[in-house]
């Protein structure tokens, strides 16, 4: 079955919020609807339910909480991006540590914000990730550098074979091994080799970490591919 299309390019730019306090929930609300061309067309919490609620609403947009439910959030994050591949995520949590942001970003979305965010920040947020952009609350240190994680070259002890770069780009899009082997038609002990050199070329430690590190050398405005990284 073909996913439907979310959203138009016409109008404003629809969101729904999925956040579980109800007091956060309209706080949210509020913040979205004060920047002009944005509008929220929907706000029933329950990151469970992201799927039936997406579907129903077509937003453009989800903004969600990461809170005390974070995992439970990152995967209906996943679950969206799979969903719809067009709708962008964005995420507003507590936590400024680097791996909960990489968490987020490897979860497949397209902006993380701290609670405290101004509107303004957020309703920007909003419209770059709709943009394809990728927004890091400039509070948040990340690396040696506050805001928006710095771009690092990544040094291979390898180059990665067009399979390897095609399993990575699925990594990146926080896929499951499996998912991973119906997607490129490859069976799942076949993607856990190709993980297994992925992780040895790349030097890191497990899936999150090189997923860390290929977004790293992407920069925050960069939407390509892993077959960037390198092709033989």
């Amino acid at each position: 079955m073909t996913s439907p299309t979310l959203g138009n390019s016409r109008g404003a730019l629809r969101v729904l919020v999925l956040a579980d306090a109800p007091v956060l929930r309209r706080g949210l609300v509020g913040m979205v609807n004060e920047t002009a061309g944005i509008q929220v067309v929907g706000a029933p919490g329950e990151p469970r339910r992201a799927l039936t609620l997406a579907e129903a609403a077509r937003p453009d947009v989800v903004v969600v909480e990461l809170g005390t439910g974070r995992a439970e959030a990152l995967n209906a994050c996943r679950d969206l991006r799979r969903r719809f591949p067009q709708l962008a995520v964005v995420a507003v949590g507590t936590s400024d540590e680097p791996a909960v942001v990489n968490e987020a970003l490897a979860a497949g979305v397209r902006g993380y914000l701290l609670l405290n965010a101004s509107a303004t920040l957020l309703g920007w947020a909003l419209l770059a990730a709709r943009a394809g952009r990728t927004v890091v609350d400039p509070q948040i240190r990340r690396g040696e550098t506050d805001g928006v994680a710095q771009v690092r070259e990544l040094t291979l002890q390898a180059p990665l074979t067009r399979r390897e770069s095609d399993v990575l780009d699925e990594l990146v899009k926080g896929q499951a091994n499996r998912q991973i082997g119906a997607n490129l038609f490859i069976s799942e002990d076949t993607v856990k080799s190709h993980v297994k050199a992925i992780l040895r070329k790349l030097g890191a430690r497990d899936r999150s970490h090189a997923v860390s590190l290929v977004l790293q050398s992407r920069g925050p405005a960069c939407t390509c591919g892993a077959h960037a990284v390198a092709e033989v």
